[in-house]
């Protein structure tokens, strides 16, 4: 006999840790919906204030490549220099890029 998976649905927490920064994968949380993922998240990761604000993500709803597709996937983009950070100089006071 099987047996039953009876875990709630697995959510991805991403993380801002001052306005204006971008997020950055937290963690993850078992919740029944997304509110209680939002609270379950807080609970957990923000205990010493460490975020301004937190998203939550039905782990089942991220698409991702994976390790295998590095060659095909990435490839297109090294005949792209334009897209590498050397052609141009950062001025000074920008304080995120």
């Amino acid at each position: 006999m099987a047996e039953q998976d009876t875990q709630w649905p697995l959510w991805e927490v991403f993380m801002q840790s001052k306005s204006g920064q971008p997020y950055k994968h937290a963690g993850s949380v078992h919740a029944a919906d997304g509110e209680m993922a939002l609270e379950n998240a807080r609970d957990v990761y923000t205990r010493r204030n460490e975020g301004t604000s937190i998203w939550v993500v039905p782990a089942n709803a991220i698409v991702a490549s994976t390790p295998e597709e590095v060659g095909s996937f990435f490839d297109p983009a090294n005949d792209k220099v334009y897209r590498h950070p050397t052609f141009y100089d950062v001025p000074e006071g920008v304080k995120y890029l």
